[in-house]
């Protein structure tokens, strides 16, 4: 049973809480650890049910709106009011608030920061320490102590994990993951209401890139198909500057598309202006207290002392990118180079086709350790919060995954010019990054599912002695604990699994864009793979993995960057292709043709630092919206500002005729 009824108000168990199933069966209420989370979870105002499992058993956790309510409101959340303003939360002024598009109250990312607030919320308030019991074993709880923590520390707690929704889940199976009429269509509204803003930024952003690349890929066939004779030489240069244009108006256009839905969401203004705001679950990194108290004691030595360590920061950041990429130039370069001379000198088509699939799986393990590495010099950074920690992160990692797999294609390119070679290493990346990766992503989960299974089965059967069909895995909350979490490749401190999946769409963009004039039908491939990609991330999503935790973000944050850079270096290295086909003998005299592509080049990054300025970043709508609600509280606050001087001058009048 997945949904509940309390007080009229059906409801979802959206969290589960894991504990082992007791081997030593006491009369004891104390001993029960499962009854005794089921009252302190009740006493707070959670809706409940227990489960038992074949080797744990299950609390599955339901929070009806007062108690999430009450909850926000202890937590001081500030939501968006109708008017546009973001004022703290008021129970009994509900219907101030913005609802979210599925109706609700609060968003998936409240609704977790609410039920992570009342579990941490179950304290000792007696007068003296309770003993309880499990297995024979006694647990002190002490006064003021978590009940959920110390559990964990005695390892009686496995995990506190959110559950999926099963009634939203299925309709988003429909409605998304199934659905393959329209092949870029997604409900984002809905992604947005059951996942969170990012998750749902990520697949507007995927299904806008795949919409966009049906028509270069349409350009790029028709090259690769008709024999345009030597008219191809001048098509090339034109295929080259409408991918470049293309490039430019896509990310242009998608931050319009990104303003558009953070203004149709519920989302605060503060959230939406600082695209690494401190997110529900992230640590604030702020300044020591030392620091503050210095500043209150004596502010002329504070502010030295702040710009101190403001700049001591920014040197930790430099340091620690310094350390990266001499690491990438000391150690991975040679690497990389060694395996494209590799590829050069060997003959046989199979032998380099099983050499790139070698390297692409022993660079998965050199990535994952730099991956490690950056993420422990990062916590020695002065970032803001969390989300400016990944994005740190995220430069860091794909600096070692930019040199990992572009080397060989530049050292094909740039040494040999030999263009037959350089397509065909295009492709085996293609084909093998692509498909190999989507394989991978989505059949590790299931394998990872299936032998955790089999180890429970297993494991009770030699308890037991019964035969491992009699176990069959029955409550749905079970299975959802067996499965994988969606976490990142590097690990999970900084990142989710978003971290890869915006990793493989940025490095398809710089492969396909970087070297266009070389292969042309790779637009093509691409779009075919994005197409795929929707529906089976969607797939991943909903049935091989647990449901994400929360992690708001406006905006795809330091991704964009990333694919304005392969822009401006897509601009430099297919000029250089295109004056390698021009300048055959390699005598690099500047004539016409030459002279020609020199001046594209400059005017393309003219107009890539130029475009921002034509199109603005936000729609016209929006921005009336936001003028509309700011004059709307503008003159709410000044009629309450006048009624309230008014009502004081008022009393101190009849206090004047008093006297």
């Amino acid at each position: 049973m997945n949904e509940t009824v309390s007080n009229g108000e059906e409801l979802a168990f959206e969290f589960g809480v894991v504990i082992p199933r007791r081997v030593v069966q006491e009369k004891d209420a104390f001993s029960d650890m499962a009854l005794v989370l089921v009252k302190e979870f009740e006493k707070v105002g959670f809706v409940v049910e227990r489960v038992v499992g074949i080797a744990d058993e299950f609390i599955k956790l339901a929070a009806p709106v007062e108690t999430l309510g009450r909850a926000a409101v202890e937590l001081q959340i500030k939501k968006q009011t109708l008017i546009g303003m973001d004022l703290q939360f008021e129970v009994e002024e509900v219907e101030a608030f913005v609802k979210q598009p599925d109706g609700s109250v609060f968003s998936w990312c409240e609704r977790f920061q609410c039920y992570c607030h009342l579990l941490h919320k179950i304290v000792n308030n007696g007068k003296s320490s309770k003993i309880l019991k499990f297995d024979g074993k006694e647990i002190h709880w002490e006064i003021g102590e978590n009940l959920l923590q110390k559990l964990e520390s005695e390892n009686i707690v496995k995990q506190v994990f959110p559950l999926h929704d099963e009634k939203k889940r299925k309709k988003l199976l429909r409605s998304w993951a199934l659905d393959w009429w329209d092949f870029t269509s997604q409900p984002i509204d809905e992604i947005y209401s059951y996942y969170g803003a990012k998750i749902a930024i990520y697949f507007a952003f995927l299904g806008m890139y795949t919409r966009w690349l049906l028509f270069p890929a349409a350009f790029g066939l028709m090259l690769q198909i008709i024999d345009f004779g030597s008219l191809k030489l001048v098509l090339l240069p034109a295929f080259f500057v409408m991918v470049i244009l293309w490039a430019i108006m896509f990310c242009q256009f998608w931050k319009r598309k990104n303003s558009a839905l953070l203004a149709r969401w519920p989302i605060s203004s503060i959230i939406a202006a600082d695209p690494g705001y401190k997110i529900p679950g992230t640590r604030s990194l702020q300044p020591p207290m030392e620091l503050m108290k210095v500043t209150e004691s004596d502010g002329a030595k504070g502010k030295e002392v702040y710009q101190r360590y403001e700049w001591f920061g920014r040197l930790l950041r430099f340091r620690n990118d310094a350390i990266i990429i001499f690491s990438i130039i000391c150690l991975q370069l040679p690497f990389e180079l060694a395996y494209a001379h590799l590829y050069e000198v060997i003959d046989s088509d199979i032998m380099k086709f099983g050499l790139t699939a070698v390297y692409l799986f022993a660079i998965q393990y050199i990535t994952q350790i730099g991956g490690k590495v950056s993420v422990k010099l990062i916590m020695y950074e002065n970032n803001e919060n969390t989300e400016k920690c990944a994005d740190s992160l995220v430069y860091k990692v794909f600096g070692l995954y930019f040199m990992q797999t572009y080397i060989g294609i530049f050292y094909h390119a740039l040494l040999h010019r030999n263009f037959s070679t350089l397509r065909k290493v295009l492709i085996q990346r293609l084909l093998l990054s692509e498909v190999l990766e989507n394989l991978l992503e989505n059949s590790l989960p299931y394998l990872k599912y299936s032998y955790k299974k089999y180890r429970v089965r297993h494991k009770k059967k030699n308890e037991k002695g019964e035969a491992t069909e009699s176990f069959q895995f029955t409550s749905r909350v079970e299975k959802e604990y067996l499965k994988p979490s969606y976490s990142a490749s590097i690990g999970e401190e900084l990142e989710d699994g978003l971290f890869d999946d915006f990793l493989e769409l940025a490095l398809q963009f710089g492969m396909i864009l970087m070297f266009a004039c070389a292969f042309p039908p790779a637009f093509a491939f691409a779009a075919v793979n994005n197409i795929m990609e929707i529906r089976t991330d969607a797939l991943k999503l909903l049935a091989i993995l647990r449901r994400p935790v929360p992690r708001a973000a406006a905006t795809v944050g330091a991704w964009l960057n990333i694919f304005q850079f392969l822009i401006v270096m897509s601009i430099c290295t297919n000029c250089a292709l295109l004056a390698w086909l021009y300048d055959e003998d390699g005598k690099w005299k500047i004539e016409p043709g030459l002279a020609a592509i020199l001046i594209m080049e400059h005017v393309l990054l003219l107009i890539k630092f130029g475009f921002s300025r034509l199109v603005p970043e936000e729609p016209a709508w929006v921005k009336a919206n936001r003028a509309k609600h700011t004059t709307q509280a503008q003159d709410m606050c000044s009629k309450k500002l006048l009624r309230t001087i008014s009502l004081g001058d008022k009393t101190y009048g009849e206090e004047k005729k008093l006297e």
